[in-house]
């Protein structure tokens, strides 16, 4: 299948226009044609090869793995889906199926390591994947997500792994009505962390260095704002949450966060990747307290997640741009400007 998106040529280029070939249809495949791709932050870091000690990215690479989008074709022995219905496709496409995270439906886990939805290879082919800044994507069938009634296409692309990747820590941690939930930071991740926890009928209470973001906190779903500036808030505070959601996207101390834990709290770093400032081990063997950390969720998590912010009528805040604007989009995202994620309309993009 001929199609066309963007493309980063090198670690330095702007996105440009890209044509190339999506695979033929495999008996077990779905073509979908994208109707809004979402923009993460892994994207740009992607794009600008900031992630090398993960595996170098391979140029030209097309971002995008939060896609929104209605079935095309299908291969002869698809099941689940037909022409015409609204889908959905996340962080991977393919894994082993064999391993005992497959078999527990944790395929983000996969021992041989599941295959990204860009800058991925091919399990058959070795081929490098191309995400959704594009046209058209086909997937295996058994990563293909179905989009619910009750959720808006141009603003659920987002939660595909935004959303997912709050959602399930939420889930593992067993977040419900009587559970003292934290979130620090209200940015792309945090706004939809607080969204699905109280959602889930925890009482949350958001975590942050701005008084001012008080009323944006109680907008978004939280009773209460911690301020972490504020020493002698932190301390009233200390032994009060049972899950704690760590949303901060850079290096930083997590002391402050491990003294609010209760006994056996869990604090749950989502935002940061890659090494952390040291910390005293004391606070966690006297409160057999947890520091750990979680990707996102596995498909039937990530369409359980789907299927509750549509009865819950839970969608991300979006800003909707065209294919055209990515470049300007990337630049806001690193000022950060944006609140919270940015939606790519792809009825702008255009073969010409």
């Amino acid at each position: 299948m001929k199609t066309y998106g963007y493309a980063a040529l090198s670690a330095d280029a702007p996105l440009t226009p890209f044509a190339f070939e999506r695979r033929a249809l495999r008996s077990n495949d779905v073509a979908i044609e994208i109707l809004y791709s979402g923009v993460c932050h892994s994207d740009l870091h992607q794009a600008r090869n900031d992630w090398q000690e993960w595996g170098p990215t391979v140029y030209p690479l097309v971002p995008g793995h939060e896609i929104i989008g209605r079935v095309m074709d299908i291969g002869s022995d698809v099941k689940r889906y037909k022409p015409g219905q609204l889908v959905a496709v996340g962080t991977i496409v393919d894994s082993c199926q064999t391993c005992d995270q497959c078999r527990r439906q944790e395929e983000q886990m996969c021992r041989e390591f599941p295959t990204v939805t860009y800058n991925g290879r091919d399990r058959q082919t070795g081929d490098i994947t191309y995400g959704g800044y594009a046209k058209h994507v086909v997937v295996r069938e058994e990563f293909v997500l179905n989009v619910p009634e009750g959720l808006d296409p141009a603003r659920a692309a987002p939660l595909l792994c935004a959303g997912i990747t709050v959602y399930s820590p939420l889930r593992t941690w067993n977040v419900g009505p009587g559970s003292r939930v934290g979130v620090v930071g209200i940015g792309g991740l945090g706004h939809l962390a607080v969204r699905l926890a109280a959602g889930l009928g925890a009482e949350v209470t958001v975590i942050t260095r701005s008084a001012a973001k008080a009323e944006e906190a109680h907008q978004l779903g939280a009773e209460h704002v911690l301020l972490s500036t504020s020493d002698k808030a932190m301390q009233q505070a200390a032994s009060s949450f049972d899950v704690i959601i760590d949303t901060i996207p850079t290096r930083h101390d997590v002391s402050p966060y491990v003294q609010l834990l209760d006994v056996e709290g869990a604090l749950v770093i989502v935002g940061a990747l890659g090494n952390m400032e040291a910390f005293s081990s004391l606070p966690l063997i006297m409160g057999r307290r947890r520091i750990t950390g979680s990707p996102s969720g596995g498909i039937a998590e990530t369409q359980e997640m789907l299927d509750f912010c549509a009865r819950k009528n839970i969608h991300p805040d979006c800003e909707t741009i065209n294919m055209q604007q990515i470049n300007d989009a990337f630049k806001r995202m690193e000022r950060g400007d944006v609140k919270y994620r940015f939606v790519i309309d792809m009825a702008s993009l255009t073969a010409d």
